[in-house]
C-alpha cells in the first residue's frame, strides 16, 4: 500500500479497533499508546547502554513496526473524538511552521 494518506490509514486501522462504546475503551487506548511509545524508548535505552548511543544500531524494520503501533493508537484515539488523522497532521505542521516563523521552535510550552 504505497502513497496512503492519513485518513485512508485511519479508516483501515479502525477495522481492527474495538467499538467506541466498549467500556473503558478510551482508557485502554491511552494506556496502549503509552505502552507502544515505551517500547520504542526501551529499545533506545538499550542502544544507549549497549552501543554508546550509536543509533545507527537501531533495527529499522523493528522500529517501523513499533512506530506503526503508535500510529494505530493515535489514529484510533483521534477517531474516538471524531478527529480525522489528516487534521491532526495538518494542525501539527501548521503549529510547527508558526513556531519556526517566530523563532520559537526551541524552548518549552505548547503556547509559544
Amino acid at each position: 500500500m504505497n502513497n496512503m494518506n492519513l485518513n485512508e490509514y485511519q479508516t483501515l486501522a479502525l477495522r481492527t479497533a474495538s467499538p467506541k462504546e466498549k467500556k473503558n475503551e478510551l482508557f485502554h487506548l491511552l494506556l496502549g499508546l503509552c505502552g507502544e511509545a515505551g517500547e520504542i524508548a526501551e529499545k533506545a535505552k538499550k542502544i544507549v547502554r549497549d552501543h554508546d548511543s550509536d543509533f545507527s544500531q537501531f533495527d529499522t524494520a523493528d522500529l517501523t513496526k513499533e512506530l506503526g503501533d503508535v500510529l494505530w493508537h493515535v489514529a484510533v484515539i483521534a477517531n474516538y473524538f471524531d478527529i480525522e488523522l489528516e487534521s491532526v497532521g495538518d494542525t501539527n505542521i501548521k503549529k510547527l511552521a508558526s513556531r519556526l516563523e517566530r523563532g520559537v521552535l526551541g524552548g518549552s510550552g505548547d503556547n509559544r
